[in-house]
């Protein structure tokens, strides 16, 4: 049964793709989550580690070192190709839980940095290997939108950071509040890890390893007819001989010099405008304005 067509005359997504699709794209929830959820611990750390200013904003600056070790180890290493795209998101899931339970019971700084540490690794993973997934597993048509979702939740995930750490300087001892910031993120991460069990691997993985009957029913369950899923296979299977019949380009090279310019010049424009300073210590930002000297001060609040 074909499925009815959405508002833009397109063929709406399968369930199972766009099931599959929302639940690679929680990665993205927990980047941003992972990513905000420091800055409203920031007073407690330096007061409980007794950090300089300098100490503290290494600290804070650890999870974004394990990005760049996580995208360039996901990048060279290729373990996605390696493994398959699902096992990599449940490691990922997993780094991103033992981050949050860890840091949340870490006993010094050294042990807290490593597992700030560990949880980038998975950040920089989870932005590579989860827009490959959700896009592997989209119709053509939807192919834009649903790789979208991982962008929209590292948005979602920011903002229920800063809620969460509101909530939990209300309701939490001031002592433990950042113990239970971090802490918290292990319910995502966990069910996380458990609906990756109802998703399917990603059927251009599959192919490419040889397994053509377990990716020919992975195509027909996210396609909405045969002859869809006949035009699925065709492309995956035409992308796969491109791929393997062409000699491997060189990135640096004149032909490729604007686009990399282009993607250079975006990344960098988007650090230099220093977004990070606000996610990281949005709170203390606040606070230096003037707004909320108390512990249950509006700063949280006027974060979110």
């Amino acid at each position: 049964m074909n499925n009815p067509p959405d508002r833009t005359g397109n063929p709406a997504p399968r369930s199972l793709a766009l099931r599959s699709a929302v639940i690679a794209a929680l990665g993205g929830l927990l980047f941003g989550f992972d990513t905000a959820v420091i800055s409203g611990t920031t007073d407690a750390l330096q007061q409980v580690f007794s950090l300089s200013a300098a100490s503290l904003g290494f600290t804070v600056a650890t999870a974004l070192i394990g990005t760049i070790v996580g995208a360039a180890a996901t990048g060279i290493w290729k373990p996605a190709d390696l493994f398959g795209r699902k096992k990599v998101l449940y490691a990922i899931g997993i780094l991103y839980l033992v981050s949050a339970l860890g840091c949340a019971f870490a006993p010094d700084w050294v042990s807290f940095m490593v597992l700030r540490f560990v949880g980038g690794i998975g950040v920089g993973a989870a932005a590579a290997v989860a827009p490959m997934y959700n896009a592997e597993v989209s119709p053509p048509k939807n192919r834009g939108r649903m790789v979208g979702l991982f962008q929209f939740n590292i948005v979602l995930g920011i903002l229920l950071a800063y809620l969460s750490n509101y909530v939990l300087l209300e309701l939490a001892p001031e002592a433990t509040a950042w113990r239970w910031m971090f802490g918290v993120q292990a319910l995502p991460s966990l069910a996380f890890v458990l609906l990756l069990a109802l998703v399917p691997e990603s059927p251009r993985w599959l192919l490419k390893v040889g397994r053509t009957t377990e990716a020919d029913r992975v195509i027909a369950a996210l396609t909405s007819d045969p002859n869809e899923a006949q035009l699925a296979r065709n492309e995956i299977a035409e992308a796969l001989e491109t791929d393997g019949g062409k000699p491997r380009a060189k990135f640096f090279s004149r032909p490729h010099r604007k686009i990399i310019l282009l993607a250079f010049a975006i990344a960098a424009f988007n650090q230099l405008s220093g977004i990070n300073a606000v996610l990281y210590y949005a709170p203390s930002i606040f606070k230096s304005a003037g707004m909320g000297k108390a512990r249950h001060s509006s700063a949280a609040a006027a974060s979110a």
